[in-house]
Parts: C-alpha cells; structure tokens; sequence
C-alpha cells in the first residue's frame, strides 16, 4: 500500500510575490506535505478581459476590478518559476504547478516536472487534454463540475494522446470555494473508481480538515487542499484555504489513518498476541471434581485466563472421564 501523497495547494495565494511563494513553501515542509503546487498562466492567455468574477471572487479581492485584472497580478513569470524550483529542491520537497494554457505546458515540461495536474475547469478543453498527455507523464485529473461521462471522456482523450491509465489519478472534487459539507459527496470518489478502474482521490475545498481525512478513510491515494499564510489576506483563495497549524493538522491525521489502515488481512497483531491468554477463556472446574468423575454442565465452567482448552471445545469436553482430581477453578484437562 502506497502512502498517501499530499500536496499542499500554495496555488496563487503568494498574491504574486515570490518571498511570499517561498514562504508557503517552508509552511508546507514544516507540515510535511509530499508536494507543494502553485499554478502557471499568462493572464492574456487565460481569460478574457470581460469575463466576470467568481461570486466567490467577488467577496474575496478588488471590488470593481475583472477577472482578468485580479488574474494578472497572480501571475509568476519563468524566472519566479526557476526560483522558486530550485527553492523546492533545497527544501527536499517536490514541486508542481497546474498550467492553464499551452505555453505554460512547455514551460513546465521543460523544466521537468514530474506530475502534470489538470484543473476541473480544463476537463473539457480537447486541444489542452491533448498536449498534456502526450507528454507521457504522470496526470493527475479534478473533475469538479463534471459528470461521469464527461470524466470518460477527458480519460480517452488523455489516454489516446499516449498516457496510461496506470499513470492517471482521478480527483473527485467539488468545485465552490468554500465547499459545503452538503455538497462534498465523497462517495462520488469511489463510483469514478469502480466506473474506470482508476486510482483516486479528492481535491478538497472545504473549510476545516475533517472531509480530506475521511476521503483517505476511503481510499483516496492523493489529498490536495488549498493553504495559505493567513486567511484574512486579499486574494480569491486565502478565505477557503488552510491555515499553517491546521496544514500541520491534517498532515498530521492524514499520516495516522494511513497507517492505520493497514493492510486489511485479519489476523492477531503482534502487540495483541500476548493479551490472548488473559482476555480469552478456558473450560474449568466449577467445584472440585474427583477422578473417574463425568464432566458434565454441574461441574465445568467457563472462566479465564484463556491459556486451557478453548470453551470451543466444549461439546467434546461434556461426558468425557475426569483424568485425576481437579480444585474449583482448575484449567481442565484431558
């Protein structure tokens, strides 16, 4: 069983510095998150200059300013890129970032990362599916917004483009920020699983740390969740993003389920084995019982310690010869 990977979705919450990036990514080494992901666009590429905020958008940053105008002081340009890698790799911690056109695609296969992440709002963006996957690296799929054919279809198009399956993880998520709990339907993570015999697991944006630990309860193989510095910062994301002790937090219990889990065989463990003897019980003597004697329902009983014949054996013990004497409470023998 592979442990849980976690990253640690920094996204645009450095509000478009590079010390602030470089400080999210020592919050998510000192939480011990496998990966710390950022997102790489050119705005001009994005989105257009009159398309509208988020009603989310519109509580959380500049009032009257567009989209395009909140998107283009987020942006990291190629020398922030390089910065903040070789910062990721000083700190032991590996970077990725979500590209969101074909530009950043090149940049960020250009500097060899490992994982390409595709965002929900790209699940239906044939010429972008495309280019991801015929990169040949591992993908990691959000679906918020989608249903399960339109999942399929993203599949297809990733896999004819050259990716495997093997290298695809599907995350179940929910695209609102923040989410509530009433529209999380985790469940939805397992039917995409049983659906396209991929592996899963679940982009969170709900508040608090509960639902991504639940999700790794049911299988979920990654946990991505927004953090940030501090939720009162101006920003889309700061509101529905974590905290740093609460990013230590659920790291934290994510780790302890997983272990937890185990590896689903049902057996004693190690610890326990040497609890048999004192927890179990044994057939023995009700009252003192003379040799040649019948053991019978008025002269046997069940007590512990368990380290005698099992009360599982009783019908074979019932009607049997009493081998010598035996003192009440004696373990019984044959």
């Amino acid at each position: 069983m592979t442990k849980t990977f976690i990253i640690a979705e920094a996204g645009v919450n450095h509000n478009g510095s590079l010390e602030l990036a470089k400080r999210l990514v020592d919050v998510a080494v000192e939480a011990g998150a496998d990966a710390v992901k950022f997102q790489t666009f050119k705005a001009d590429k994005l989105v257009s200059k009159a398309a509208q905020k988020a009603d989310y958008q519109k509580q959380t940053t500049s009032a009257g300013e567009s989209q395009y105008e909140m998107i283009k002081k987020l942006e990291l340009d190629e020398s922030a890129h390089r910065e903040l890698i070789c910062y990721c790799n000083e700190k032991q911690i590996m970077f990725l970032s979500t590209p969101f056109d074909h530009d950043s695609i090149e940049l960020l296969k250009n500097f060899g990362m490992p994982i390409f992440k595709i965002p929900s709002g790209e699940i239906t963006n044939l010429p972008y599916l495309r280019h991801i996957g015929g990169i040949g690296k591992e993908v990691i799929l959000s679906t918020g917004m989608a249903d399960l054919g339109e999942i399929e279809d993203a599949l297809d198009v990733i896999m004819q483009s050259g990716t495997p399956k093997e290298k695809i993880t599907v995350l179940h998520a929910t695209t609102e920020y923040p989410c509530r709990i009433e529209e999380v339907n985790l469940r939805a993570m397992q039917t995409i699983c049983a659906a396209f015999g991929v592996k899963v697991g679940y982009s969170d944006h709900t508040q608090g740390i509960e639902v991504p630990i639940a999700a790794v309860a049911m299988g979920a193989c990654i946990i991505e969740k927004h953090f940030t510095l501090d939720r009162t910062m101006e920003g889309p994301d700061h509101k529905a993003s974590l905290e740093p002790n609460e990013l230590n937090a659920m790291v934290r219990a994510i780790r302890h389920i997983y272990h937890a889990l185990g590896d689903g065989i049902k057996k004693p463990c190690k610890s326990e084995i040497k609890n048999i003897a004192i927890a179990r019980k044994s057939i023995v003597a009700a009252r003192p019982i003379k040799s040649g004697e019948s053991f019978c329902t008025d002269n046997i009983t069940i007590k512990r310690p368990g380290n005698g014949i099992s009360p599982m054996r009783w019908d074979e013990v019932i009607g049997r010869i009493a081998p010598h004497e035996f003192s009440a409470d004696e373990l019984i023998e044959l």
